[in-house]
């Protein structure tokens, strides 16, 4: 008996990580434990996750948002230090989760990278702070739960316009894309540029260091 549960709690250990394109994005693709019941699986991993981030995650306030097909949230963003992390998954249906590198002075400073996310394959997705998050739902309805970092903060809030033509961000329904009067009114990447609104990769660097074992 303790020899099969040991081998099952090995089971459920495994999960693959992938970095993306963009510096402190991580895709974690979890162990799915299937049988006539339904699903199993480690949704995070608070080891999984250390040992690929190099640190532990902070976790403050988890978020759910329920969208319908075309609607696009964000790019939103948050002041460092302290920012705000996110590790994203699709509870339900199916979403295009986009990153965008915001920090001024990053070598892919402008880049994005987007992967779907959805309630087949359960992935999750790390986004550190500093980078602008935005998704738009893909299926008729789309249930995202995010784990947070940091609480919410009006003040230390923001947004880049997602319909940014600069960007070209791979929105399935462009310009008629459902946004909040929020994220409408939000500036160009160029514009929050100029307002000095957007976090600089220098201090986020700085804040990440401070987050390793020892620090």
């Amino acid at each position: 008996m303790a020899l099969g549960l040991a081998r099952l709690a090995a089971s459920l250990g495994g999960v693959q990580v992938q970095p993306l394109s963009i510096e402190g994005v991580w895709e974690f693709t979890p162990l799915l434990r299937q049988d006539d019941r339904g699903v199993f699986l480690e949704a995070f991993k608070q080891s999984t996750f250390a040992e690929a981030a190099g640190h532990p995650f902070d976790l403050q306030q988890m978020n759910i948002s329920v969208s319908r097909a075309g609607t696009v949230r964000g790019i939103h963003f948050a002041d460092v230090p302290p920012g705000q992390a996110k590790y994203v998954q699709c509870l339900s249906g199916l979403i295009l989760d986009v990153v965008v590198d915001i920090r001024v002075g990053s070598p892919t400073f402008g880049t994005w990278d987007a992967i779907e996310l959805d309630d087949v394959e359960r992935k999750g997705l790390y986004i550190a702070e500093g980078l602008g998050h935005a998704f738009c739902a893909l299926s008729d309805s789309a249930t995202v739960g995010y784990l947070c970092s940091e609480p919410f903060s009006p003040t230390r809030e923001h947004g880049v316009h997602p319909l940014d033509q600069t960007l070209n961000l791979p929105w399935p329904d462009g310009q008629n894309s459902l946004l909040s009067t929020k994220d409408a009114a939000a500036p160009s990447l160029a514009e929050a540029l100029a307002l000095d609104l957007l976090p600089k990769y220098d201090q986020c660097a700085a804040f990440y260091a401070s987050m390793l074992p020892g620090k």
